[in-house]
């Protein structure tokens, strides 16, 4: 019952350090870092759960290295987990929470991939009629009002520039802004806030949850403005952030340049901040790591205590 628990409690103790997480400002000095730790962590707490029924639904097997002892070991086992009506309904839960969490966790990813790819399509579907290549052959444009750029991920991966927006922008602006659509592209950020849309979708009322989701949508824009920036001065993309600030949100299942996080964006390419060094680099990667590794290894140490005392000898002979 102790790997249960702890798994439990690791779950909730990770969940708790989300609001304590978003506060700082280390995850804007070095936004790769950012996403890596939010991703970790929600995946961790869903782990953490997950593993923690699985522990309580399978107790930990006697190892054998002959296989009809070790069936028949799993079955004596069993039926003693089963054999009191207090064990067959701490087993049952397990099983139903884990399954129950994967499960949810699964559909809502599922259902947000297929949400998203439709969309794309029939975005995509929009602009073969209304719009056109631009001479470069490297972004689509439509004629529009608003000052607007997004992409749309894919198999035809696909830059979009509003007609306002080419108006708006100067040569050097416009290059600032399609690098940093590329980036999205090529930093699969649709990917990630299609992860973190799906398991906020799973779990409404968890606010770690809802944390991540806001901190990702934030710090996927941050990474494109410094990618943006090795081609472009950080001067050049805060203007081409700001002179897109004001148009209306991207489409669903793009990502746009502009956005709700424009103002914090721009505030941060004119006053960079140093990132974060090799060490504290290190010390974060290495603690996203250890999120991962560590409710596997709880789950999995009463299997491994149990094998290596039957494999290892615990002592030795008395000599003569």
């Amino acid at each position: 019952m102790s790997a249960p628990l702890l798994l439990l409690v690791y779950a909730v103790a990770a969940a708790a350090v989300a609001p304590l997480l978003s506060r700082g400002t280390w995850s804007d000095r070095s936004p790769r870092v950012g996403i890596l730790v939010w991703q970790t962590l929600s995946a961790t707490i869903i782990a953490g759960i997950v593993f923690a029924g699985v522990a309580l639904a399978v107790p930990a097997m006697p190892f054998t290295s002959n296989l009809a002892d070790f069936l028949r070991a799993c079955v004596m086992t069993l039926q003693e987990q089963y054999s009191t009506p207090g064990g067959a309904i701490v087993t049952t839960a397990g099983a139903l929470t884990a399954a129950a969490v994967a499960a949810r966790t699964g559909f809502c990813l599922l259902a947000e991939l297929l949400s998203a790819h439709r969309a794309r399509r029939q975005q995509l579907q929009s602009l073969a009629l209304l719009a056109r290549r631009d001479s470069s052959g490297q972004f689509l444009v439509v004629e529009h009002a608003d000052a607007a750029a997004y992409c749309l991920p894919g198999r035809r991966n696909e830059i979009v520039f509003t007609s306002a927006a080419l108006g708006a922008l100067d040569k050097d602006q416009q290059a600032a802004v399609l690098a940093h659509e590329m980036a999205h592209l090529r930093g699969r950020h649709h990917l990630i806030l299609a992860a973190a849309n799906a398991i906020h979708r799973a779990f409404p009322r968890v606010p770690a949850f809802r944390i991540a989701r806001t901190e990702l949508m934030r710090l996927v824009e941050m990474d494109a403005d410094d990618r943006a920036a090795h081609s472009s001065s950080r001067l050049t993309v805060a203007t081409a952030v700001v002179r897109l600030a004001e148009a209306n949100p991207a489409p669903s299942a793009a990502l746009g340049a502009g956005g709700a996080s424009a103002l914090a964006r721009v505030r941060r390419l004119a006053s960079p901040t140093v990132p974060l060094g090799v060490l504290r680099t290190a010390l974060a990667v290495t603690a996203a790591a250890a999120m991962l590794v560590l409710p596997l290894t709880v789950a999995a140490a009463p299997a491994v205590s149990s094998a290596y005392a039957q494999t290892c000898p615990t002592g030795f002979p008395a000599s003569a």
